[in-house]
């Protein structure tokens, strides 16, 4: 029985590493544009459902398109009831698995493989290798369940294991065995392709490998719960939904199949065990979307009721990420969607970033201009928060990069690493801004009105320069063009106001500590100017905006 079982690991390995490739290969071949796929196609109800289904038979996994879905709704990207429908719709895609299962398309698995690991291989064509990554991972994924199939046929020979199989038609235990196991492989479409293996081999009658059935449906929920963990509320609530789904589908089914013949017609229709647990598993989802759809917007309502909003506001002296957080599937850096959630998350929390930056710039050189230290203090804590801001977001690219599969939004997250390092540098020169107001008020040093006229030019240039980062149009080519001649303009500026320095030195206008405090905020000043323009460098070279 050990080498049987060993088998049955071996296949499931397999088949999960198929599922995992294929994830990949779609993550690469269109991750960085899902979200616009999904803003176009989830405007009603029927496209969304539509959506999730495709996406869920692509890679064969409605646990990926429900991880993706959360990760969504935590990013901000996709409103619940918007979700909702993915959710679905990604139920109904699962059974595709079990249909392919039941037609025997195994068979074909190692030519698909091979097809697939050729185009990986010898052709050099990006998106032609994704294609070949996604063909491979399907291939793997039956072979896999082959190997299942091969190891199991002697199971049903073991006593002990015929037993345990018999308890399943109990009702509740089939459930909760159904539920259990697929929450440990996490994998709605693994742990139905072995109940199919099972009912093939005689070992567990279709009566009661339907209760199974239901409770694998109620498992699959475990990845998208575990991903939700320590997300947004929304996020939790698209969660709730896809368990809401499956909860009440289960629950109705139970009851109808206890009530009504419909094991007895399935079997009576439907030629074969494998065939027999892949209608019904159609039958579950389909019928239960059919009669949650019209009900859509009261889960959305009956999820946010379970799950309330709640306040939490942090304490304006703690540092924390607004928006970024791990993604995560299972404990496992990645996914499909990963670079659409990644960049949005990211551009949040650099907005926010520059944001406090730009108040910072405003509220050091108001600080300068009326010699008041009033401001100081909160103009040093939201430096610290800068630099915090810049850490977390440092540390959280640096273990994207390393994992990220897709190109462009490999590019676009590298970009944002260079982005979060030029802020923290405007933050740093704002800062300084500050310290020479310290010295303005200690030693009573005074800049002449001339000076005074100049150093508000500096503060309108640098807020109408920090304010351009943050327009829409970043990104383009022409608002590049204006940038760098702002950006020109501060050398310009820099160079006009040392002459008259040096005027107004000569004719004894200004202090000699007057005029060593004003070359300095001369130079950060110019200094801004250049971390605008590598800003706006970044944003145009990944072609975003923040």
């Amino acid at each position: 029985m050990l080498l049987e079982l060993l088998g049955v690991f071996g296949g499931l390995a397999l088949f999960l590493h198929g599922m995992q490739m294929m994830s990949s290969g779609l993550e690469a071949a269109a991750g960085s544009r899902m979200k616009t796929i999904l803003e176009r196609l989830t405007a009603n109800r029927f496209m969304g459902v539509l959506v999730g289904a495709l996406i869920t038979a692509a890679v064969q996994s409605s646990s990926a398109t429900t991880v993706m879905v959360v990760g969504f709704v935590n990013a901000g990207m996709m409103t619940l009831n918007q979700a909702v429908w993915l959710i679905m719709g990604a139920n109904v895609g699962t059974t595709i698995t079990g249909l392919l299962i039941a037609l025997d398309i195994g068979a074909l698995a190692p030519i698909i493989a091979f097809a697939g690991v050729f185009l990986m291989v010898f052709v050099k064509e990006a998106k032609l290798q994704h294609i070949g990554q996604i063909l491979a991972g399907l291939g793997i994924l039956f072979l896999g369940m082959d190997a299942m199939s091969a190891a199991m046929a002697p199971l049903r020979e073991f006593p002990i294991f015929i037993r345990l199989m018999s308890t399943l038609s109990n009702p509740l235990l089939g459930i909760l065995f159904g539920a259990l196991f697929t929450a440990l492989i996490q994998s709605s479409s693994a742990s139905v392709g072995i109940l199919q293996t099972l009912a093939a081999s005689g070992v567990i009658q279709f009566s009661g490998a339907v209760f199974v059935l239901f409770g694998q449906n109620i498992g699959t929920c475990i990845t998208a719960v575990l991903a939700s963990l320590g997300a947004s509320r929304g996020a939790k609530r698209a969660t709730c939904i896809h368990l809401l789904f499956n909860v009440i589908g289960t629950v109705l089914f139970t009851i109808a199949v206890m009530v009504f013949p419909i094991t007895g017609l399935i079997e009576v229709m439907v030629p074969g065990p494998k065939a027999e647990i892949a209608t019904m598993h159609v039958v579950f989802n389909l019928t239960t979307t059919l009669l949650l759809l019209p009900l859509g917007g009261y889960l959305a309502k009956l999820a946010t009721y379970i799950l309330p909003d709640r306040e939490e506001a942090q304490a304006d002296s703690e540092m924390y990420l607004a928006y970024l957080t791990p993604v995560t599937a299972g404990g496992k850096d990645g996914g499909l969607g990963v670079s659409a959630i990644v960049v949005d998350q990211l551009r949040s929390e650099l907005r926010r970033m520059l944001e406090m930056a730009r108040q910072n710039v405003d509220a050091s050189f108001k600080a300068v201009l009326d010699r008041d230290t009033a401001p100081l203090s909160r103009v040093e804590q939201r430096e610290e928060y800068i630099d915090f801001l810049n850490r977390e977001i440092s540390r959280y690219v640096s273990r994207m990069i390393a994992i990220e599969t897709n190109e462009e939004g490999s590019k676009t997250v590298s970009s944002f690493f260079a982005i979060s390092g030029n802020i923290e540098r405007i933050g740093d020169h704002a800062d300084n801004l500050a310290g020479y107001t310290r010295l303005l008020a200690e030693r009573k040093i005074s800049f002449s009105p001339a000076a005074q006229e100049e150093v508000g030019q500096m503060r309108d240039l640098s807020l109408r320069a920090i304010s351009a980062l943050l327009s829409s149009e970043a990104g383009e080519a022409e608002w590049l063009s204006r940038v760098a001649q702002m950006e020109q303009r501060f050398d310009d500026m820099t160079a006009d106001f040392r002459r008259k320095q040096l005027k107004r030195m000569r004719e004894s206008v200004c202090s000699d500590e007057a005029c060593i405090l004003f070359s300095e905020l001369l130079t950060d000043f110019e200094r801004i100017g250049d971390h605008v323009l590598n800003i706006a460098e970044e944003l145009t070279k990944a072609r975003t905006a923040l």
